[in-house]
């Protein structure tokens, strides 16, 4: 199966803008004097909503081809090395890249200039839109995983530092154990598969079959560290307790960002590449994917304070999204990214509410 056609991208150059502003914003931010806040706040403002604008501007230069519904642009990356790393932006990264850059932006124009220790906040950040949009543009499986694992440090921080309860400790350990562990089995994966192919550029990994054994023992893994990040019953377990103790934006960007990446993996590498292992272990998911839309549902019920009923219902969503994504036709795989979207714009929209009558930062 593949769902892949061509587009053309106008004004190449606004990958590389979109790609090297929060970059530029963080170590602007990084280096500039603590006192003058007030300057740094309306910069932080200025720049994010600039990366909004060349997002949309991209999204509206796509022009999409009848026969499909996803293709990459590529330019080389560093050429002058052997090992070279491609960028790209497709139908569905683009649509996450102006998710991330809306909600960076809302996030940070929630804050304001007397914000408490506001320049680490607003780098830890631009850090995190900076990472989010390399693993969504970057088209390497090593340049993916270096990218996946590095959108944890923010998130850990902003949960560390500005938790608003006396759990946030415990919390920021858990996102990192759940999320580090998962992800040791696609390192290793990674190794594994350059040493078939003698590449990890996914382009050419498209055009490469491997054999059915590679392909199950590879998917499995994989499929296990973007579980951890969706998460799938049972291992959501770190993620109403990471919503409960983080501030509202760390909540926010949990919801509109983290939860993504697991389901992007998955669309982008998991069933492409592996097609018979999708195939074959797809009946498991389906149950997996139903008991955690059931037990997340009965579980909200119960629930007394907002943020992890909010949190139960976002694992009941991503669930369903997972449900599209693994029966594989293109009418569940288009409804799954409707629902991712529709989802991030919810889930984050509600938890700016709790914070306008609950909680602060």
């Amino acid at each position: 199966m593949t769902f892949i056609s061509l587009f053309s991208v106008q004004n190449s150059d606004f990958i590389i803008l979109i790609l090297t502003l929060p970059l530029l914003s963080f170590f602007f931010v990084f280096f500039t004097n603590i006192w003058i806040s007030r300057f740094i706040y309306q910069f932080a403002v200025f720049t994010s909503g600039l990366s909004l604008i060349f997002s949309l501007y991209l999204r509206l230069n796509i022009q999409y081809n009848i026969e499909g519904f996803i293709e990459n642009y590529y330019f080389n990356f560093l050429p002058t090395f052997s090992f070279t790393f491609r960028l790209g932006v497709d139908g569905i990264s683009i649509f996450f890249i102006v998710l991330t850059n809306l909600f960076i932006f809302l996030c940070i124009f929630s804050l304001s200039s007397s914000t408490f220790q506001l320049n680490r906040a607003l780098f830890h950040l631009f850090f995190l839109q900076w990472s989010v949009i390399c693993t969504f543009l970057f088209l390497d499986l090593i340049a993916f995983f270096i990218f996946f694992e590095i959108t944890l440090i923010p998130v850990y921080f902003l949960v560390l530092i500005w938790g608003s309860r006396e759990r946030r400790v415990r919390a920021s350990y858990i996102i990192a154990l759940y999320t580090l562990i998962g992800s040791i089995f696609i390192f290793f994966n990674i190794i594994y598969i350059y040493s078939k192919t003698g590449t990890t550029d996914y382009e050419l990994l498209l055009q490469i079959q491997l054999t059915k054994e590679d392909q199950l023992f590879i998917w499995i893994t994989f499929f296990i560290a973007f579980a951890a990040k969706i998460p799938l019953f049972p291992l959501h377990i770190w993620l109403p307790e990471a919503h409960v103790e983080a501030p509202t934006i760390g909540s926010v960007l949990l919801a509109v960002l983290r939860l993504k990446l697991g389901v992007y993996g998955l669309i982008r590498f998991c069933i492409p590449l592996f097609p018979e292992g999708t195939s074959f272990f797809a009946p498991l998911v389906i149950i997996f994917a139903c008991i955690g839309i059931i037990y997340t549902c009965l579980t909200a019920r119960r629930q007394i304070d907002l943020k992890k009923i909010i949190a139960y219902s976002s694992v009941g969503h991503i669930n369903v999204v997972l449900l599209g994504i693994i029966t594989e036709t293109s009418e569940s795989l288009q409804g799954a990214i409707f629902q991712m979207l529709s989802h991030g714009l919810v889930s984050g929209s509600l938890f700016f509410l709790c914070r306008s009558f609950i909680y602060t930062l």
